[in-house]
């Protein structure tokens, strides 16, 4: 696990992962991290219009935005979501956010089994504001598969092609590793965890006693959001993502 980067500008602090997102990001103390959901999803590139707009709006820098939601209508193959991921990175190095050439934004993208539409939609974001009394961290722990080592490669895929009972729990037990590995590479406790998300199409009760609840204590305080969703990539089977929010809006 890399070490903690801070942002020049942003006032917060990022858990440096691949070239299309960051593993996560924490607010910088006398800040928090705000989640905004929006209450109509847009296509990708006019969502980013939309998170300029508001930002300034709420007076805000672009270099504050630290958190990404996307759904895809259709998981992607390898070669098409590293083809996706460069048009996407290519709009956040425009608006100057990366930090010594490293992306920042901590990000999911999944792929709910009732979207249409021909491409990605913006579903979420994040951003930093100042907050002098608030006495805890806030935070994000991007969404993570059971791609080894995050590398893009189909050979990464943890047991891949394989759907059996036992294959779905080693892939949720990796990914539960993964959550936990990236609170700890945050400087984040369990207790400050809100928000514990699963993203799958495969029956979450079998693996919730021994896997979600023993690996991440947060899950026996707040549940398990479940979204009857796929990860973004073909043969990826299982996704999470953490949030440790206090601020949450609906636009």
């Amino acid at each position: 696990m890399t070490s903690l980067v801070t942002h020049p500008r942003g006032a917060y602090r990022f858990l440096p992962g691949i070239a299309p997102y960051s593993c996560g990001v924490i607010a910088n103390p006398g800040h928090e991290i705000v989640h905004v959901t929006l209450e109509v999803a847009q296509p990708w590139r006019e969502g980013f219009g939309f998170v300029d707009r508001f930002l300034r709006e709420q007076g805000r820098q672009r270099a504050e935005l630290c958190g990404l939601e996307l759904r895809s209508p259709r998981p992607f193959t390898m070669p098409g979501f590293i083809a996706f991921n460069r048009s996407y990175c290519a709009v956040l190095e425009e608006w100057g956010v990366f930090v010594d050439g490293a992306n920042p934004i901590a990000r999911t993208n999944v792929c709910p089994m009732a979207l249409a539409g021909p491409e990605p939609v913006l579903y979420a974001f994040s951003f930093v504001r100042p907050n002098a009394a608030l006495q805890r961290q806030t935070f994000i722990v991007a969404g993570a598969g059971e791609l080894v080592d995050g590398t893009l490669v189909n050979d990464g895929i943890l047991r891949r092609g394989e759907t059996s009972a036992a294959a779905i729990a080693e892939k949720a037990r990796y990914v539960c590793e993964v959550m936990a590995g990236r609170l700890c590479g945050l400087n984040a406790i369990s207790n400050e965890v809100t928000s514990v998300n699963a993203y799958t199409i495969h029956p979450l009760h079998p693996l919730m006693e021994s896997l979600v609840l023993a690996g991440l204590p947060a899950a026996q305080r707040h549940g398990v959001t479940w979204h009857f969703t796929r990860p973004p990539v073909v043969d990826i089977e299982f996704e999470m993502d953490l949030r440790g929010i206090v601020t949450q809006w609906v636009m």
